[in-house]
């Protein structure tokens, strides 16, 4: 149904008016923030936090501004971009906490990395990983990347000045940093984030003249409010402040305001820094950005304040809910060399990276994704497939699903207490905060809703079902 309405929702305005001349197999370049709400960048209405890179990107690239992520937590999320399967299939469908670690990915999820591989891409997967530990079946190295270096555990990587990371499954030390998380340092000698962008340049460097894949996950703005001396300078006594004394496992921090807005200037200067050295390739290896959020800003806790920063854009709702701020998000796609400009409204999800980037480097995808193909949009040459509606499942808060119907949204909230429970109706073109529910004068799409709702697959894991 969504093409019913495609006159509607898409406004499309792409430069130039032919298509541009794109190499086949080109570089991919996927750059994932962590808890970035979709408006905390400036070329989605940030009046605060400058982002001068990526609003540079955005103006030679595709802004969505209907983008979606696969869940409103880090490892479904994470899992939905790399398998491109929604929450109602996918294998991981929630945070599931393990004593090393998180739920590991099943060992037969073929995900993108593995497709390129097998293409002949080198891969590398940078940041925060959260899919499973060394030896698991959710090792990176099982799910077709060469090379690892950063976090594999979501909670060592709520500390930006870990004593360590970790490089293919060997722990690599970092001097200077405090030896206990608690501790209470603010700051160390090494801010893991500038570590993850190092490792990512010398990647770059060294397949310079052969196509890759690199998935550049950083961990940036999650908490802690952690950031170097010298971006924090850039906010100090410019925002109004309100210090964070700590608590709910957070270190404080005195300048929390400024804080988070250098955590999300630094990583515009990570951007900047890898679209410079894209830029040194040889000309023939063209290479696409693509740059998103794994789910919306945290709720205001360990110091974050997403409702100063209008983190959401105005939108209802932050990380772990499935409102539109907890998953709608920036999503820039940008060619380094060939020129695509333009905006869609398009709704879009991240489900949808796994068949596009497949279909742009000529991998071919498994037949089993939720995604559609949305390289005629990035290469400015083709409407996307059609599609009938967008799928969320959330199983922790009581148990969350929600549709996206055409210019329709639908929530349904606590149906582990409650199968039956009332289905929320929101028109996103005249009630973009979803304030008015409209549920009770449109059964026949209430009716169409829940037949979708029901239509999920069992979880792996029968906690994350609902009854």
């Amino acid at each position: 149904m969504l093409t019913l309405f495609a006159t509607i929702l898409c406004v499309l305005t792409l430069e130039p008016a032919r298509p541009p001349a794109i190499p086949p197999r080109p570089n991919i370049v996927l750059i994932l923030a962590d808890d970035l709400g979709y408006g905390d960048l400036g070329c989605y209405g940030q009046q605060i936090i400058k982002t001068p890179n990526l609003d540079a990107l955005a103006a030679s690239g595709v802004r969505f501004t209907h983008a979606y992520s696969g869940s409103p937590v880090c490892a479904p999320s994470r899992c939905s971009i790399l398998t491109g399967r929604h929450t109602g299939h996918s294998a991981i469908r929630d945070n599931k906490e393990l004593a090393d670690g998180q739920q590991p990915l099943p060992a037969d999820s073929v995900t993108i990395a593995s497709t390129l591989k097998n293409a002949g891409y080198a891969t590398a997967a940078i940041g925060k990983w959260g899919l499973g530990i060394p030896g698991s079946s959710g090792d990176p190295a099982v799910h077709g990347f060469d090379h690892f270096f950063g976090y594999y555990c979501q909670r060592h990587a709520h500390n930006h000045y870990p004593t360590h990371l970790f490089h293919d499954g060997q722990r690599v030390e970092l001097d200077g940093n405090a030896a206990k998380y608690d501790s209470g340092a603010v700051t160390g000698a090494v801010y893991a984030p500038d570590r993850f962008r190092a490792s990512a340049l010398a990647f770059i460097e060294q397949h310079r003249d052969r196509p890759f894949f690199l998935y550049f996950a950083t961990t940036v703005p999650h908490l802690a409010l952690q950031v170097p001396e010298d971006s924090l300078a850039q906010y100090k006594g410019v925002v109004e402040e309100r210090p964070y004394t700590g608590g709910r496992g957070y270190i404080p921090h005195p300048n929390a305001r400024a804080a988070y807005a250098a955590m999300v200037s630094r990583l515009d200067a990570d951007v900047g820094a890898l679209v410079s050295a894209l830029n040194q390739l040889p000309p023939e290896r063209d290479t696409l950005i693509i740059f998103t959020s794994d789910n919306g800003p945290t709720i205001d806790v360990g110091g974050a304040d997403s409702t100063y920063f209008d983190s959401t854009a105005g939108l209802r709702g932050r990380k772990m809910d499935l409102y539109e701020g907890g998953i709608r998000v920036p999503l820039i796609t940008a060619w380094v060399r060939a020129q695509v400009r333009g905006e869609s409204a398009e709704p879009v999800a991240s489900w949808d990276l796994f068949p596009t980037i497949a279909r742009l480097c000529d991998a071919g995808p498994p037949a089993d994704t939720d995604g559609i193909d949305l390289s005629g949009i990035i290469r400015a040459d083709g409407d996307p497939p059609s599609r009938e509606h967008l799928y969320w499942e959330y199983p922790s808060g009581g148990g969350w699903q929600a549709v996206r119907l055409a210019n329709y949204k639908a929530v349904r909230r606590n149906t582990k207490a409650n199968p039956d429970a009332p289905v929320e109706l929101y028109d996103l073109d005249l009630d973009p905060a979803e304030a008015n529910n409209i549920a009770d004068s449109h059964p026949d799409i209430i009716n169409r809703v829940r037949a979708i709702m029901s239509a999920r697959r069992p979880a792996m894991l029968d906690e994350w079902n609902f009854k």
